[in-house]
């Protein structure tokens, strides 16, 4: 060993890049705070500072040097690209459920953007749980939003924390004790405890980089990990297993932590870990669950190690299955420390809010009045008593069903240049093919489902149109009846307001009291339609495709039907429908 003052020279291995031959000239290298490095030729050789371990000593014990932007996050966090710069910052890792806690005491309300008809109830159980730092398991029918609410924590209430780049198990260097972390840039000693705190793989990376061990900021959306649970889901799926290939190809045994290889749970690591439909996993793969639950570790395989994935867990699950299949073990619902309740939108409003936020779209016109007629086909099966209300009407039959309106305009409807395809109620046949259901007082059949369906669809349909009528006395009904004579209105999905062969405008010259009602609905019409807008603004959604312009002829032609369709739903009926069109009753 070369002697100097104060300093061992620790050779190191041979340089990557061969130094020229001939004596060393020039200052030594000198890393932040890091090894004093020496280049001879072949070799590189580093004065290790004495003052490595009291640095990292001194930085775990210090306040944290910087301004928080969010719950342990420094202001511009992203110029700290090092092992050295975290230390000079004497950064502190808050764990997630303080980061979820600290972060939600902060940003009230706004921890949830995309979430409605929840404010009253789910969202104040939900935040209760979260300011506790509760393991928490969702409830409710498919189509809730359950899963979209964990990923919305995640994404929202998690801070950027840093990890060791490349890492698979988020590793962040204070993941490690000071002591271990001093031996790792000292390229010495082992863990203190029997504890998988950083991989094999960030380990090396430590040793070999020391200080300028490259660490990158990861936001709550890539530390989140959502397992659908199948009969399938294994295990090893949640908490890890050998790696066969490092066995062969590093030779490495069986029994040593560089063979493992990282299950969900430890992917997961610093984050949140989301398992949906819980009582689907087979029984004896959720006792895997219980020790991280209840102690935040686990064991697995040969390791002579604990696991600490430091994760929130979220499980969710349909009432059915857990009520009355017994299909979750008491242990583990005992230790999911908060049950929230979910359910279905609470008005039509809140479901026109969703179907509009929710539906993939191409451009098009959705004027108000189908939109709410819609929402009430969706609300009319949830009330009704011949569906199995067990089961639910998800979300996403409403979803689907604009949808599917949007491509029936644009099927039977050609639209001039410029003009949009625009839904009306003569398109709503179209909605049989996404309403999923199950009837429980008959027998469940295609027949019976379109049957009741189709009652539904009437009602609903009714009861939106009705209120186009609201304020017009039956003397003034009993006249626009008495302008259709012995003679139908004829009316189809493909028939437009003008051009055509038939079109709207034209049979209207027929009846000018009809055409008087619609004209004085349209200014109603135009409001309702930018309360639309200004109300999606307001949940942050975009409202382009309720923005109908100045297509007022389009939106005419809805409104017409809707008429129609009201006068149909009078008492007494002042029309009926028939194959044709409309007609006297």
């Amino acid at each position: 060993m070369i002697q100097a003052p104060m300093h061992e020279f620790n050779i190191l291995r041979p340089s990557t890049q061969l130094p020229p031959p001939g004596p060393h000239t020039g200052p030594p290298y000198r890393p932040a705070r890091g090894p004093q490095c020496y280049k001879f030729p072949y070799w590189r050789v580093c004065l290790l500072a004495p003052d490595v371990r009291s640095m990292v000593e001194s930085s775990y014990s210090a306040e944290p040097a910087y301004k928080e932007v969010r719950a342990g996050t420094p202001e511009e966090y992203g110029d700290i690209t090092t092992l050295g710069g975290l230390l000079d910052a004497n950064y502190k890792l808050p764990s997630s459920r303080e980061q979820v806690r600290r972060n939600l005491l902060s940003m009230g309300r706004g921890a949830y953007p995309g979430i409605i008809g929840f404010d009253d109830d789910v969202i104040p159980a939900l935040d209760r749980a979260l300011l506790s730092g509760h393991d928490t398991f969702l409830i409710g029918q498919m189509g809730q939003a359950k899963t979209r609410l964990v990923r919305s924590i995640a994404e929202n209430l998690l801070s950027p924390i840093p990890v060791i780049r490349n890492s698979a198990t988020n590793d962040c260097p204070m993941d490690l004790p000071a002591a271990d972390l001093a031996d790792a840039l000292e390229g010495t000693g082992g863990s203190s405890r029997p504890v998988f705190h950083v991989s094999p793989e960030s380990l090396e990376v430590l040793r070999e980089r020391g200080l300028e061990t490259p660490v990158e900021w990861l936001g709550g959306a890539r530390r989140f990990r959502y397992v659908l649970a199948t009969p399938d889901t294994t295990v090893r799926d949640l908490v890890g297993s050998i790696d066969a290939v490092k066995v062969a190809k590093k030779g490495t045994e069986m029994y040593r932590i560089d063979s493992y290889s990282p299950g969900q749970l430890m992917q997961a690591k610093h984050g949140i870990f989301c398992i949906d439909e819980l009582p689907v996993l087979d029984p004896r793969k959720q006792v895997a669950l219980l020790s991280v639950l209840q102690e935040g570790r686990f064991t697995t395989g040969p390791y002579p190690v604990y696991f600490e994935p430091r994760t929130m867990l979220f499980a969710t699950a349909n009432p059915v299955d857990y009520t009355h299949s017994g299909r979750v073990i008491e242990p583990l619902l005992d230790r999911l420390a908060s049950h929230v309740h979910t359910h279905y939108p609470p008005t039509i409003h809140d479901e026109m809010m969703i179907i509009m936020q929710e539906a993939r779209l191409p451009p098009a016109a959705v004027a108000e009045l189908p939109l709410r007629a819609l929402a009430g086909v969706i609300a009319g099966m949830r009330n009704s008593g011949q569906i199995n209300q067990e089961r639910g009407v998800s979300a996403r039959t409403g979803i689907h069903g604009l949808e599917i309106l949007v491509s029936e305009a644009e099927r039977t409807r050609p639209t001039a240049a410029g003009a949009l395809p625009a839904p009306r109620l003569s398109d709503f046949h179209a909605l049989e093919q996404v309403a999923k259901f199950e009837l429980t007082e008959l027998d469940d059949t295609v027949e019976n489902r379109a049957r009741v369906f189709a009652e539904i669809m009437d009602a609903a349909v009714g009861d939106a149109c009705l209120g186009l009528l609201e304020g017009t006395v039956d003397e003034e009904l009993q006249l626009i009846k008495d302008e259709f004579g012995a003679g139908t209105f004829r009316s189809s999905q493909e028939m437009q307001w003008s051009g055509g062969a038939d079109p709207y405008e034209r049979q209207m010259a027929d009846h000018p009291l009809l055409s008087k009602l619609l004209e004085s609905r349209l200014e109603m019409a135009l409001e309702a339609q930018a309360k639309l807008v200004a109300d999606l603004g307001e949940h942050g959604i975009q409202a382009k495709a309720a923005d109908i312009g100045q297509d007022h002829d389009g939106l005419r032609a809805v409104l017409l039907e809707g008429l129609l369709e009201g006068l149909c739903h009078t008492k007494p009926r002042m029309l009926e429908r028939r194959d044709a069109g409309y007609s006297p009753a």
